[in-house]
């Protein structure tokens, strides 16, 4: 990976679990944590936040990073100030605390170069507006063997655009691992996806759409090799992603 993430909060624990949390959707991204005072009262250390920085850019060519509260901000920006060395390979990304982690790790994972992923953070402050999904009739099809309800392609538009759809069968729905997984794979495939009419290519889209199990979602793909990209996701969103 070449972008690893730091993330300084006021408080060690959100900081560690925060981490997590993103770790969980991007297992092969660099993740580290400063949060705290070394006493263990809230607030950010110049001392902690630096250390963090070094460990980042030792595992990464670039280090994207987010802050929860404006002295954090001001942390982080005194840490780049006296550590020239640093600030050739380290950005402060503008965007929500949570979420922007969130979108920050998935691009990584997906191998966006640090100005993806700092627009990755910078676009996620939106991106829980509620998501309007429109799902079209489709013609029923048989599933896939050993795969859950998956309906055949139906042309959308052309030789390069396809519709298929796929029930949503983990009890959980379209959280946050699942979402990680579909836009993972989206990114893999390098096709253009829209999920019941959010971008797939978003985990925070996904997500936001509130999906849960037993309904059916419709996947528009457009591209090369459009059909067997919708097939591959059909199939993972249909399987209950191990979930079942």
């Amino acid at each position: 990976m070449t972008v690893a993430i730091v993330l300084v909060s006021h408080s060690a624990a959100m900081a560690q679990g925060l981490a997590e949390l993103a770790g969980q959707m991007a297992p092969d991204v660099t993740l580290i944590p400063a949060g705290g005072l070394p006493d263990g009262g809230l607030g950010s250390s110049l001392d902690d936040v630096t250390a963090a920085l070094r460990k980042a850019a030792a595992a990464a060519s670039d280090v994207v990073v987010l802050a929860d509260l404006g002295s954090s901000v001001l942390t982080v920006e005194s840490a780049l100030e006296l550590e020239e060395d640093l600030t050739a390979s380290a950005v402060l990304a503008p965007g929500p605390f949570v979420e922007g982690a969130v979108a920050a790790a998935v691009a990584a994972h997906g191998g966006s170069d640090v100005d993806g992923v700092v627009a990755a953070v910078r676009d996620a402050g939106g991106t829980f507006a509620r998501a309007a999904g429109v799902v079209p009739d489709t013609d029923d099809a048989a599933a896939e063997a050993g795969v859950g309800p998956v309906q055949a392609d139906a042309a959308d538009g052309g030789a390069d655009s396809v519709t298929t759809t796929a029930t949503l069968r983990n009890p959980l729905g379209l959280h946050a691992r699942p979402a990680a997984l579909v836009s993972r794979k989206v990114a893999e495939l390098g096709a253009s996806v829209l999920v019941d009419g959010v971008d797939a290519s978003s985990v925070l889209q996904l997500m936001a759409l509130g999906a849960t199990q037993g309904r059916e979602l419709t996947i528009t793909v457009s591209g090369p090799d459009a059909a067997g990209a919708a097939r591959i996701l059909a199939e993972m969103i249909g399987s209950g992603f191990g979930e079942v």
